[in-house]
């Protein structure tokens, strides 16, 4: 068709759904990759280590999927435009040309009919101006093609003459756009016959085009799917080798924890986690021989005080038989030498109870302290200790009768001596203690801040199995009260409040023996300040201690010699 040609061109953007991108993740999405990251910190490392894996082939497969949908959807769709829009310029070029320059419209139905018949089977509407001056419209569909179905867009960009010039040699062009008509997508296209003649517009469906595209997504789904569960077991495997080294380090650390010094790691391997390995038996190693060391050096520390007291029982028998003539000849003595005797007497009693607490002391570190139990009714026990030591006139005593526990009488007294001891010595009189008994799951603080107040509690308060209930007794005093800064340290071995007192006649170990008692029991000591003033010590025992022996509520084991003497603690 001579002097009729058209050209194809492209000036409008595409329109509908087909074409859609789809929008860039906002800052919702940042925020929960945030939180999820966040989360990421708390759980196992096998968990994280399969949430990288898979993340990572997550993003690796669908961007590898999305990469291939794209190009995949772009060639599919040029090809097939390609193919329809030159096709249709084609088919209008040659149905055009045998028409006058005013068709009827008959005529142009059957060009239109012709359009239509080609092998890419879209449907054609042909526009022209009939000899009598009237606007014929031939289609091919009127259910789909009419010219109100074309988009104004498409139509204005039709019939707009452009001028020519070198740059554009044609005053017309064929333009496209691809959009979509109840759920399915069209190509729309048209041009004008250059040098007059009637503008034809056509419609193809690309439904065949999108099934397919449909289905490379569906494949490029389930990759990604594979893909992932792929990626979660190569994670999890990978996370099986390196982990299970690390929970073999982990076991062997708890193990060295509980005391088990000699607990080596296989080591296989060259990487990281067996340098790790290597690490951890060497240290286990130095370990193992620097406590072998240190304890060699307190087992012989021990046993030099143990030999040094029994050694020292010698001579202080000797000693304290000659102080005690001296005793009772002092009033025949010199005057000027009577000072000194008495000094000598007093001074020889000290060393006499020293030698006493640190031999008790060595048992306690040994180990081979023994408890030797009976059925003591503890307000008898507690009359017996304050009547031994003179002290009835001192003490008020607020017990109830009938208390009867299982505990090692011995000790007992040695633990009631020192705390009422200490308070009369430190305290102000009146000392007051009082016995009563308390269930097993009221053990703690709860018991002592009636009496106490907000009193700040400290040294230890160990509690018992459940069954029984426990025995509590408290030491109360009208005195100034422990220092602040004392508190934590009044159960401490040789600790003396003042350090001006350093020839005081307390030894320093009353309270740190009292404590190892209690603890021997099964229970435990606290020592605190009333708000309106003194002190008060919490002795809390088992009412039954025969789970700590090894011969149960029967006679306890053979005894391991006195308990200890009641010696004051300084404060």
């Amino acid at each position: 068709m001579t002097g009729r040609p058209t050209a194809s061109g492209q000036d409008e953007p595409d329109h509908g759904s087909a074409d859609a991108a789809a929008p860039a993740p906002g800052g919702r999405a940042a925020r929960l990759l945030r939180r999820a990251s966040g989360l990421l910190r708390w759980t196992s490392l096998r968990l994280r280590l399969v949430v990288v894996f898979a993340l990572v082939a997550l993003t690796a497969a669908v961007s590898a999927s999305g990469i291939a949908y794209w190009l995949n959807r772009n060639t599919v769709l040029d090809r097939t435009q390609n193919a329809v829009l030159k096709d249709f310029r084609k088919s209008l070029e040659d149905s055009t040309r045998s028409l006058p320059l005013r068709p009827r419209c008959t005529e142009l139905q059957d060009a239109a009919r012709q359009m239509a018949g080609g092998p890419q089977n879209y449907a054609v509407l042909l526009i022209g101006v009939d000899r009598e001056g009237k606007d014929c419209a031939a289609t091919t569909d009127k259910d789909l093609l009419t010219l109100t179905s074309v988009p104004k867009t498409l139509r204005t960009a039709v019939t707009q003459v452009r001028p020519v010039d070198a740059a554009n040699r044609y005053s017309h062009h064929l333009y496209w756009q691809r959009r979509e008509l109840g759920d399915v997508p069209y190509l729309v296209a048209g041009a004008k016959v250059i040098g007059g003649g009637p503008t034809g517009y056509m419609i193809k469906s690309l439904a065949a085009e999108r099934q397919d595209l449909n289905s490379l997504a569906w494949s490029l789904g389930i990759a990604t799917a594979l893909a992932l569960v792929g990626s979660a077991l190569l994670a999890q495997a990978a996370a099986t080798t390196v982990l299970r080294p690390v929970q073999r380090l982990g076991y062997a650390a708890r193990q060295l924890g509980e005391g088990r010094l000699d607990t080596r790691l296989r080591v296989t391997g060259t990487d990281e986690l067996a340098d790790l390995s290597r690490t951890f038996n060497r240290t286990a190693e130095r370990l193992e021989q620097r406590v072998e060391e240190l304890s060699a050096r307190e087992a012989s520390s021990r046993r030099f005080v143990a030999d040094m007291s029994h050694e020292l029982r010698t001579p202080l028998t000797a000693i304290t038989a000659v102080s005690e003539v001296l005793e009772e000849e002092a009033d025949s003595l010199d005057p000027m030498i009577a000072p000194a005797v008495q000094l000598v007497v007093s001074e020889t009693r000290r060393l006499n109870e020293l030698v006493e607490n640190l031999m008790e002391v060595t048992r306690f570190d040994a180990g081979t302290a023994r408890l030797v139990l009976d059925d003591v009714d503890v307000a008898d026990q507690v009359t017996a200790c304050i009547d031994a030591r003179a002290w009835l006139d001192a003490v008020d005593l607020d017990a109830d009768r009938g208390i009867v526990a299982r505990l090692d009488p011995r000790r007992l007294d040695v633990i009631l001596a020192n705390l009422i001891g200490n308070a009369l010595k430190h305290g102000g009189s009146p000392v007051r203690v009082s016995v009563h008994t308390e269930p097993t799951d009221a053990m703690g603080l709860t018991g002592l801040a009636e009496d106490t107040g907000d009193a700040e509690d400290t040294g230890d308060a160990t509690g018992v199995e459940p069954g029984g209930g426990e025995l509590v007794i408290r030491v109360r005093d009208h005195g100034p009260g422990i220092p602040e800064e004392v508190l934590p340290h009044v159960f401490d071995r040789f600790y003396k409040a003042s350090a001006s007192r350093p020839r005081s006649e307390g030894s320093g170990l009353g309270l740190s023996i009292a404590m190892e008692n209690a603890h021997i029991h099964g229970g435990g000591i606290s020592a605190a300040n009333l708000p309106e003033g003194g002190a008060v010590f919490t002795l809390r025992l088992p009412m039954d201690a025969s789970r700590l022996t090894d011969c149960g509520p029967g006679a306890g084991p053979k005894g391991d010699g006195p308990a200890g003497k009641g010696t004051e603690g300084d404060r």
